[in-house]
């Protein structure tokens, strides 16, 4: 269930955003002649979404910047304190603190996420150029306000007041959190291409022909991916997004357009361009280095192991009848 068992942060620190290629290195292809992007593909870089503003308009790091994260995240590393998830790597480099992104209830410590990898870029946005993203649109921050005072007012008066990742409904697709559960394998046949997410089991068979568009009407959880080569790079475009996702108003009109390009024998790169109407006023791109595994994605039993959900509830039940008691 869980990602790569380790204590130890390594580091890669490549000299540009797309890595230092091998000019001797050559593309594999597949028996038909595709790109192999064929393997197991971890995402585990310590580059945060959005550029702190630490770095200002910095798009790249500088030598002395890598050393600095080096010898900063080894030292909280070793403290064998919480879990750093995400971009919370970076965030405790640089304060020099880490805090657990739930303090209610205990968090994992690094023991149970897998080994970093740091890359160039200071954020993955890299468009808009300042590495944030696009302002929210009214509509989004009156959503989430709505949803984050529905959770205090109806925290858990059945499964449904729970989110979908709690559910293990989805997380969505394509998953692009790092560092935990964050391995990809990719499969390739000469028509289809299919993505298997190590979060949550989620897996998305992605034809490369032409077929019907989906009728307006059908909206799925993870949408209706289609692909094609533009050259040596896999384009993949998504629409049909479900609304009932919660993952922000009128999800159903958002388009997600990827790029996968391998790189090299351990890299790959990963570029998504997600317009997003209904929560972000202007769209926005999204760069990752993907570096090559050669060990298997491990399965995620959600659904078999969700003993959190039975506890949510019968503790949300006791705290309801502590409430009737006092009340009488």
């Amino acid at each position: 269930m869980l990602a790569r068992l380790s204590v130890i942060l390594t580091f890669v620190f490549l000299a540009n955003t797309a890595g230092a290629q091998d000019s001797d290195w050559e593309l594999s292809r597949t028996i038909d002649g595709q790109p192999d992007l064929q393997g197991v593909w971890a995402n585990n870089t310590i580059t945060p979404v959005e550029r702190p503003d630490a770095f200002a308009d910095q798009e790249f790091l500088t030598a002395a910047d890598v050393e600095f994260l080096r010898t900063r995240v080894t030292e909280i590393a070793e403290e064998d304190g919480d879990a750093l998830f995400g971009g919370g790597v970076l965030a405790a480099a640089l304060s020099g603190e880490t805090v657990s992104y739930d303090p209610t209830t205990g968090n994992y410590d690094q023991f149970w996420l897998a080994d970093r990898s740091v890359h160039s870029r200071t954020s993955q946005i890299i468009d808009p150029p300042d590495g944030k993203y696009p302002p929210r649109t009214e509509e989004s921050i009156a959503y989430f306000n709505e949803m984050a005072q529905r959770r205090i007012d109806h925290p858990a008066d059945s499964w449904l007041d729970r989110p979908i990742t709690e559910r293990c409904v989805s997380y969505g697709a394509p998953y692009l959190g790092s560092g935990y559960n964050s391995y990809w394998q990719i499969v390739q046949a000469k028509d289809h291409v299919a993505i298997v997410q190590e979060m949550i089991h989620d897996v998305r068979i992605i034809p490369l022909v032409d077929k019907p568009a989906l009728n307006d009407s059908i909206k799925l959880w993870h949408g209706d991916s289609r692909g094609y080569w533009d050259g040596d790079t896999l384009v993949i475009e998504t629409t049909n997004y479900s609304d009932a996702g919660g993952f922000g108003p009128n999800a159903s009109a958002r388009i997600n357009v990827e790029r996968l390009t391998r790189l090299s024998d351990t890299e790959m790169q990963y570029q998504i361009t997600v317009n997003d109407p209904g929560t972000f006023t202007a769209p926005y791109t999204r760069e990752i280095i993907f570096d090559y595994s050669p060990e298997p994605i491990y399965e995620y039993a959600c659904h078999e192991g969700n003993y959190g959900m039975e506890y949510i509830l019968s503790g949300h039940r006791a705290q309801e009848q502590f409430a009737q008691e006092e009340g009488n």
